[in-house]
C-alpha cells in the first residue's frame, strides 16, 4: 500500500458511516473521516499490558502551510505534521512513557484550572474570606466593608455586595491576575479620594484610611495564599502606607464641662454611654456592648476578654455615678444599651456630629476637633493629674505595659481591684465638681496606689 500524499488525504470523501484510513508512511497513523465530513489524525497502538489505545492528534490541517515550531496535540496538522508528531509519539513510548495517561492528566489539569479560575474570582474569594475568616474576628465587619461587601450585624451572614465598592468592581477577576500595579493604585486611590464604595468621613489625603485598607487587602491575601488559591501576595511588593501619628488630643476642664451638658441633651441610650467613657476610660465597643450578665450586685463590671482589646479579661469597679447612670437605663433584655433589643446601640458618626454642635452650642466658642476615643485619653491623664499612679491609671485601662509589661508583667498578676475602685471613684467625684462647680468630696486613696 502506497503512502498517503496531502493531494490524496484533501481527495478523501465522506462515507455514510467513518471511515478510518491508514498511513503507510507513518507506523500506528490514521486519517479519520466523520460522515460529517470532519477531518482529523488519530493514532492505534497497544498501551502497557496489552489494552488497545488510542489517541486524537489534531484536526486536518488544508491551509498547505506547514509549522515553523514542534507540532503539539490538539492543534490542526498537515501529514508532515501529523507523521512528525506521530513519532515523537512513539519516542515517548520508548522511553517508558504513557501518551494516554499523560493525555488525560493533562487535560484534568487544565479542566481543574480552569474550574479554579472560574470559582476563584476575586468577588468569590473575598465571599470565602469573610465568611470563614473575617467575619469571626472583633473588626470583621469593617474588614468585610473594606473589601466591598456588609452584613447584618445581628449575625444573619447575608452578604450584601457594596455599590461601587471593590467586591463589585473586581467581582469577576481572577485573583491569580491581580498584581501589585493593581494593589498601588487601588489603595492610591482610597488615600486619596477614600474606600471604594464607602462614604468619605474626612476630606482630603489620608494615609491611616489607606494604611486600613492595606492591612484588609493584605490579610485577604495571606489567606489565600494559606489556602492554595493564590501563589503569593501581591501586597508584598507595595509600601505600607504609613501609621497615623499618635494622637495627644484631651479635653479641658471647660470641655468637659460642656461635653456632659451636651451628653445630657443627647438622652438615652447615647448619653449615658459617652458619660461611661469618660468616667471609666474604657473602649466604645466596651461599654456599647455592655451586658447585664456582666454587671454584678457589688458594682463590679467583668468585660470577657472576648470583648476587649488585648483579649484580657477586665474588671471595672464602676463609681457610684456609674453605678446611678447604668441603672436609669429603660432597656430590657440582655443588653443594657440597644435601640432594638437585639444589637447594641451604633449610628455613632452620626451622633458624634449632633455632639459636636450641641457642644458648640454649649461652649458658646469653637470647639477644637476630637474623637470618641480621646475621651479614654482625657480619663487617663486626668487621673493623673489628681494623683493616681502611672500602674495604677494603666490597671484602670487594662493595659499591659509599662509596671505590667514584659517580664515584670508575667509575674506581677497583681490586679490592684481596691486601688482601681479608689482611682475611679476619685476620678468621677472630680468630674463631679467640675460638673456642679462646688468643692469635691475627697475620695482618699487607698494604700499602694
Amino acid at each position: 500500500m502506497k503512502a498517503l500524499t496531502a493531494a490524496a488525504v484533501a481527495k478523501f470523501k465522506a462515507g455514510a458511516t467513518r471511515r478510518r484510513i491508514r498511513d503507510p508512511g507513518a507506523r500506528s497513523l490514521f486519517l479519520v473521516i466523520e460522515p460529517s465530513g470532519h477531518k482529523a489524525w488519530q493514532m492505534r497502538f497497544r498501551r502497557p499490558g496489552g489494552r488497545d489505545a488510542r489517541i486524537t492528534l489534531g484536526p486536518l490541517d488544508l491551509s498547505g502551510r506547514e509549522l515553523t515550531g514542534d507540532p503539539q496535540i490538539g492543534m490542526p496538522l498537515t501529514l508532515a505534521a501529523a507523521r512528525q508528531l506521530a513519532a515523537a509519539v512513539h519516542r515517548e513510548r520508548a522511553l517508558g512513557r504513557d501518551p494516554i495517561a499523560d493525555r488525560k492528566t493533562a487535560r484534568h489539569r487544565q479542566r481543574v484550572e480552569t474550574e479554579t479560575r472560574a470559582t476563584n474570582t476575586f468577588g468569590a474569594a473575598v465571599r470565602d474570606y469573610v465568611l470563614e475568616h473575617a467575619r469571626h474576628n472583633r473588626k470583621g465587619r469593617e474588614t468585610a466593608r473594606m473589601l466591598g461587601l456588609d452584613y447584618d450585624k445581628t449575625g444573619n451572614i447575608e452578604l450584601t455586595a457594596i455599590r461601587g465598592g471593590l467586591a463589585e468592581r473586581w467581582a469577576d477577576r481572577p485573583v491569580a491576575e491581580i498584581d501589585g500595579h493593581d494593589i498601588w493604585n487601588v489603595v492610591d486611590e482610597t488615600r486619596r479620594v477614600g474606600v471604594p464604595g464607602l462614604a468619605v468621613r474626612n476630606g482630603g489625603i489620608s494615609e491611616p484610611r489607606a494604611r486600613m485598607f492595606f492591612v484588609a487587602l493584605s490579610s485577604l491575601f495571606s489567606w489565600l495564599r494559606r489556602h492554595r488559591r493564590v501563589d503569593g501576595n501581591p501586597c508584598a511588593s507595595v509600601p505600607r502606607p504609613a501609621k497615623a501619628e499618635a494622637r495627644e488630643r484631651l479635653l479641658s476642664k471647660a470641655e468637659i464641662v460642656s461635653f456632659w451638658k451636651a451628653a445630657d441633651r443627647m438622652g438615652e441610650p447615647f448619653g449615658i454611654v459617652l458619660k461611661l467613657l469618660l468616667l471609666t476610660g474604657c473602649r466604645l465597643r466596651e461599654v456599647a456592648g455592655m451586658r447585664r450578665g456582666e454587671l454584678s450586685d457589688d458594682g463590679t463590671w467583668d468585660l470577657p476578654g472576648a470583648r476587649t482589646k488585648n483579649k484580657k479579661p477586665h474588671t471595672v469597679p464602676l463609681p457610684p455615678l456609674a453605678c446611678e447612670l447604668i441603672s436609669g437605663t429603660m432597656t430590657n433584655g440582655d443588653l443594657v444599651f440597644s435601640t432594638t433589643g437585639v444589637t447594641p446601640v451604633s449610628g455613632w458618626s452620626r451622633m458624634k456630629q449632633r455632639l459636636d454642635r450641641l457642644m458648640l452650642r454649649e461652649a458658646r466658642r469653637d470647639v477644637e476637633p476630637w474623637r470618641l476615643h480621646d475621651l479614654r485619653r482625657t480619663c487617663a491623664t486626668g487621673m493623673a493629674e489628681i494623683g493616681i499612679a502611672p500602674h495604677i491609671v494603666e490597671a484602670v485601662l487594662n493595659h499591659i505595659s509599662g509596671a505590667k509589661g514584659g517580664i515584670a508583667g508575667v509575674y506581677n498578676r497583681a490586679q490592684y481591684a481596691a486601688e482601681k475602685k479608689a482611682a475611679l471613684e476619685r476620678w468621677a467625684a472630680h468630674v463631679e465638681t467640675l460638673i456642679s462647680g462646688r468643692p469635691a468630696k475627697v475620695v482618699p486613696m487607698r494604700r499602694g496606689s
